[in-house]
């Protein structure tokens, strides 16, 4: 067993952010088996559609329902993991990061952003390769699930800038030439 209070070497920091890598691959190009391996056999998946699923098999299914009960929402998605926090839990890694999906639209032939939010997941390392054993997905879909830890004094109530721009912009807006 490692020692659980040891920072986690610079190797084990980039194979877990590899794992990332391998399980935005899989999830955006529709490889089942990909995905699999992306997750310990006992894994806990918590998605906010799905809602939480454990084991592969559950895994796969809520994939496939993603993938082919909605056509077209998957196909040209990327997404995108930054600005990881690894910290070492036990004998595993505790790993948060922010995500973004962005979007090719393949009947329009338009881009762009599908959603963004945070990762919170806890990774074990099973036969000599990191493997999520949870994966938990917080996409912002309102200000409640927006990453906040700072005072409450940095947040609104509501949509200001959009009732009080119209005014504003129209006082800055400069005259038209020619007319009285």
């Amino acid at each position: 067993m490692s020692n659980a209070t040891a920072k986690l070497s610079a190797e084990d920091r980039l194979d877990i952010m590899e794992l990332f890598a391998k399980y935005a691959w899989a999830i955006d190009s529709g490889d089942a088996e990909g995905v699999l391996k992306c997750f310990a056999e006992d894994a806990l998946l918590d998605h906010l559609w799905q809602g939480k699923m454990v084991g592969h098999e559950k895994i796969r299914r809520a994939f496939e329902e993603l993938w082919y009960d909605r056509p077209s929402w998957w196909i040209g998605r990327q997404h995108l993991a930054n600005h990881f926090v690894i910290e070492r839990e036990g004998d595993g890694a505790r790993v948060k990061a922010f995500f973004s999906i962005l979007q090719y639209n393949v009947e329009y032939r338009t881009n762009f952003v599908f959603g963004i939010g945070t990762w919170d997941n806890f990774c074990v390392k099973r036969g000599g390769r990191w493997v999520f054993q949870s994966l938990k997905v917080n996409a912002w879909m309102d200000r409640n699930t927006v990453l906040r830890v700072g005072d409450a004094r940095a947040t609104t109530s509501g949509p200001k800038i959009a009732a009080d721009a119209s005014p504003a912009y129209a006082a800055q807006a400069p005259p038209k030439v020619g007319v009285r």
